[in-house]
């Protein structure tokens, strides 16, 4: 039995037709019946009911398929991982983030990564969470840079770094000059500036809000947290702001930032991936330089 006996199996069930299968694995068709009826002997079983309009698979048939299916894709995970070392000179890693997030971290990372791999292509995809969520499951991104509550039951992910989350108030606001952490119940009554739906952050607000016991009363939403924090600074109410996208306190659109309380506010960076994807070298490499990075630049 031969590999390509399999393959030669596999595309007669899908096409249900011997000359269009012989066209798609481009052999001829007396070929192709050929190894089949070779491959039957061998086998001592019929995998195929022929007639004068149509080719379909017997019992035994059906399940020579699911087995030569699971072989095929076996093998082409071993010649995967086979080639790895020379993916980690030549390859191509495709990585979705948070734009704003992202503009923080990968300036750190992809400087360090592409000293040490410089063959390999980075291709960056910026979008919300909700979409990288979708990109990353369906495999259209290898990885890629996200927040907790993942809404994707098929993603695998690994922790990145906790970050601490920060209140943004207006400088003329009574919270504004308090030195102890303010507690979440107090803010009951603000008005919240939030991020729009599909951003992850937007769900941290709401989560954050619930377990104080109450419902943000929200006033204005935008996509972008930088606009959430010039709104805040031009007095149009309050908002949860990572610690990372803070503003200079000298910057003229900086908010006062004060901690929160009861409950401690943070969110967890995480690196996404697909559920039971295999890893190149590659991308298991960026992942490493990217914890390492992330661990040298910042200490939340």
């Amino acid at each position: 039995m031969e590999l390509r006996q399999l393959q030669y199996v596999i595309q007669i069930a899908k096409d249900k037709n011997f000359s269009r299968a012989a066209e798609k694995l481009h052999i001829a068709q007396p070929s192709l019946s050929q190894q089949l009826t070779k491959l039957e002997k061998e086998l001592g079983v019929l995998l195929f009911r022929r007639t004068t309009n149509s080719v379909e698979l017997t019992h035994a048939g059906e399940a020579f398929v699911r087995r030569a299916q699971t072989i095929l894709d076996t093998v082409e995970q071993l010649k995967q991982e086979m080639d790895d070392m020379a993916l980690m000179r030549r390859g191509r890693l495709v990585v979705g983030s948070l734009p704003i997030t992202g503009s923080q971290i990968l300036p750190l990372v992809l400087p360090v990564f592409g000293g040490q791999y410089p063959q390999i292509e980075i291709t960056l995809i910026e979008d919300t969470s909700s979409r990288l969520e979708q990109l990353t499951a369906s495999g259209e991104t290898d990885l890629s840079l996200l927040t907790l509550p993942l809404q994707e039951p098929s993603l695998a992910w690994e922790p990145l770094i906790e970050e601490e989350i920060c209140l943004a108030v207006p400088l003329g606001h009574p919270l504004a000059g308090r030195t102890s952490p303010v507690p979440m119940r107090e803010l009951a009554e603000e008005p919240f500036i939030v991020l729009k739906k599909g951003q992850g952050f937007r769900q941290i607000t709401y989560n954050l809000c619930e377990q104080a016991g109450f419902s943000p009363r929200v006033v204005f939403e935008s996509s972008n947290i930088e606009t959430v924090q010039s709104l805040v600074a031009g007095g149009m109410g309050i908002a949860f702001v990572p610690k990372m996208l803070t503003r200079p306190q000298e910057s003229e659109f900086a908010p006062a930032y004060l901690r929160l309380t009861e409950p401690e506010a943070s969110r967890t960076l995480v690196i996404a991936s697909r559920k039971g994807r295999y890893l190149s070298k590659a991308a298991e490499a960026f992942i490493e330089t990217m914890k390492t990075t992330v661990a040298r630049y910042y200490s939340l």
